[in-house]
């Protein structure tokens, strides 16, 4: 496919934008599937394309918040791997199901989310008891999450941040950056079945990928240094936006 240069300067500085955003509270993908449709690139392609984009940005966060020891990778290999088994058997299925109903359930989620976050203010202020060892939680919450990302994907993040949250104890600032690496881990094997399916855009996504990855470095610092005073109000916001564009696209 053909684009100009004007267009791919533009989808850089989209990427740039939704990796920052992405890196967090997630959404990122609200910016740049609609842009990536928006410059004519067919729907399938669209999502394969995102993939390769999106996985620049949640490398970059997670590469910065490992190299900061917020998280110990040897910790949290069962989530990593169950994570990346969901997602590839997630992007199997999408093939063969019709996932409206996910679309039209989503809106449900994203908002119980926004709402979780906006009426529970002292949640994620500090660790809490787990309820749900690292193994239970890589089965019930990372292996489905990451299912749920390689199958439909919009959300996946916050929904991530959220079982951290709620089901290992964590803070808002290490579930964020434990988000980032299950995050990165999902979207690299919705990103190996779509390659495998020839349906990636590689210029395109390439350049995206370069923005997503800048960034996404500097959304990752910014939560370091700001904390949940800027998570959370970036949760709920984020939350609220995706619901509302799925309703519309849903109903009207």
């Amino acid at each position: 496919m053909e684009i100009s240069y004007e267009l791919l300067t533009l989808l850089f500085a989209v990427a740039l934008v939704a990796g920052f955003i992405d890196s967090i509270a997630g959404g990122g993908g609200l910016l740049t599937v609609p842009a990536l449709l928006a410059v004519g690139i067919p729907p399938a392609n669209a999502l394969a394309t995102n993939k390769l984009q999106s996985c620049g940005g949640s490398f970059s966060a997670s590469l910065y918040f490992v190299r900061r020891r917020m998280v110990d990778l040897h910790d949290i290999k069962l989530s990593i791997a169950l994570a990346f088994i969901g997602s590839l058997f997630g992007s199997f299925l999408i093939l063969n199901i019709n996932a409206e109903y996910l679309r039209i359930l989503l809106p449900v989620l994203t908002i119980s989310v926004g709402l979780y976050f906006l009426f529970c203010p002292k949640i994620g202020e500090q660790d809490r008891k787990r309820r749900l060892s690292e193994s239970q939680f890589a089965i019930l919450a990372a292996m489905v999450i990451g299912f749920y990302d390689g199958f439909f994907g919009p959300g996946a993040g916050s929904f991530y941040a959220l079982a951290y949250v709620t089901l290992a104890g964590f803070n808002l600032t290490k579930a964020t950056a434990h988000t980032k690496v299950l995050n990165f881990t999902s979207n690299l094997a919705g990103l190996v079945f779509f390659i495998f399916s020839g349906k990636v855009f590689w210029i395109i996504g390439l350049i995206m990928l370069v923005g997503q990855f800048i960034g996404a470095r500097l959304g990752a610092k910014m939560v370091i240094s700001k904390g949940k005073k800027l998570i959370r109000p970036m949760l709920i916001i984020v939350s609220s936006v995706m619901s509302i564009k799925l309703i519309w696209e849903n109903f009207f």
